[in-house]
């Protein structure tokens, strides 16, 4: 059997033990990586490596942002940033048609900038934004296609977790790729709020228009989104002005959180604990599955897997943009199936090889992926932001939620089709740092 072929096999070990065994990913990928190492090399040198990466990964100072960013989150989280942020936005849109279903898009990337989970948005968003839909007379399907689509703006708006562990495994700069996805982010959330108006436009009775506010109203409420638009402004303003590192930027937004929510007198000790401990539970699972990818990612290595396959990919006669729609095709078909993140932690040594053998800048390509794969956090079988929205919405079943999403799928087409005719979409502002 040749190394490419062991490879392969790995890969289809590893999907087989996920699925049959339910085994956590990040153990899953450190097992077969392990193994599969050992039987290319020798059980020595797959001890040796063992030992080796796990060490360099907890070592890796440029992790310590991941925790940071979390931290950040959380802090705003128990603090009731996101609620305040939700009121502020619906007393704006709220009595518009629909307006209940956009607030709660705008409130979900709000919340996004300063989480960076899609994960959290979800549970978040579901706790906050269901009832009031409810109350007001919206269908189920458009308040939870909603918040589960808009949950999944965590990964794509920056600090985005996902686009922090791309910068660290492909070596690219994190704050350029912050800054490459903002437009996407921005235009993404544009699209999911057209899609709204659609929906409505055509079923008029799932979104009733709330009660009017005044101009005054709307006013007072500015206050409860000045929070959100302070720490973000001061975090990614840091970064694009060179004043510090994405790490050191971690730092200062997770202190901001904090002098923010002291100063409003809303953080107590149980709040601040409950922060730390949601913290630590969310860093340990990611850096698991860190750990994991690393070891596939050498196990795959060894196999020349991914090089092969650039050379495969490279010999095709046919045009690159070709190779690009299959390469997404592929993320669609994987996200929709596992772990987004794990899904990006196993393909980048095999496909960023691929991009960059074309010509293809690696940070529009980062971009690229990260939106197509936010499509897995929402299609079954997996759909992890899906399953959060349907355990928060008490008696609406998964396929009503599904449903909802389909919606919203044109969206996600369109966006990424958008950002392969106009690449400067995600590296007009990069450009602008170098």
């Amino acid at each position: 059997m040749s190394l490419a072929a062991v490879g392969i096999l790995g890969i289809a070990v590893l999907m087989a033990v996920l699925f049959l065994l339910r085994m956590p990913v990040g153990f899953a990928m450190a097992i077969v990586g392990f193994l599969g190492f050992a039987h290319v090399i020798s059980l020595n040198a797959a001890l040796g490596m063992l030992g080796s990466e796990i060490w360099g990964v907890f070592s890796s100072y440029g992790l310590t942002v991941i925790p940071l960013f979390i931290f950040m989150g959380q802090v705003c989280f128990h603090c009731g940033v996101n609620k305040r942020l939700y009121t502020a936005a619906y007393t704006w849109t709220g009595q518009v048609r629909g307006g209940l279903a956009m607030s709660t898009i705008l409130a979900c990337a709000g919340f996004s900038a300063i989480s960076g989970s899609n994960t959290a948005t979800a549970a978040t968003m579901s706790t906050v934004a269901l009832p009031e839909m409810k109350k007001y007379g919206y269908n189920p399907i458009l308040s939870t296609g909603a918040v589960a689509v808009g949950s999944t703006l965590g990964v794509v708006i920056p600090p985005s977790v996902v686009l922090i562990i791309i910068g660290l495994q492909t070596g690219q700069s994190i704050a350029r790729l912050f800054w490459a996805s903002l437009v996407p982010g921005v235009l993404l959330t544009t699209l999911f709020l057209l899609t709204v108006w659609l929906v409505c436009l055509r079923h008029p009775a799932w979104a009733p228009a709330g009660p009017p506010t005044t101009w005054g109203q709307k006013l007072r409420s500015l206050p409860g989104s000045v929070e959100m638009l302070v720490l973000f402004a001061l975090v990614m303003g840091g970064l694009f002005a060179g004043l510090f590192t994405p790490s050191e930027a971690g730092a200062a937004g997770s202190a901001i959180a904090l002098g923010i929510s002291l100063l409003g007198r809303q953080l107590t000790w149980k709040r601040f604990t409950a922060a730390c401990a949601d913290t630590l539970r969310v860093s340990c699972m990611i850096f698991m599955i860190v750990t994991g990818a690393v070891l596939f990612g050498r196990f795959l290595a060894v196999t020349r897997l991914p090089f092969e396959t650039a050379q495969w990919v490279a010999s095709l006669d046919v045009p690159h943009w070709v190779v690009i729609c299959i390469i997404c095709g592929i993320y669609v078909i994987g996200g929709a199936i596992m772990d987004a993140l794990a899904l990006l932690l196993i393909t980048i040594p095999i496909f960023f090889p691929v991009a960059e053998a074309m010509g293809y800048d690696p940070t529009w390509f980062a971009v690229i992926v990260t939106v197509v794969t936010t499509l897995g956090a929402v299609t079954p079988p997996v759909g992890v932001s899906a399953f959060i929205v349907s355990s928060m919405a008490s008696g609406v079943p998964a396929a009503s939620i599904f449903r909802g999403i389909s919606y919203f799928l044109a969206a996600y087409a369109l966006c990424i089709a958008l950002l392969m005719l106009f690449p400067d979409l995600a590296l007009f502002l990069p450009g602008l740092i170098r």
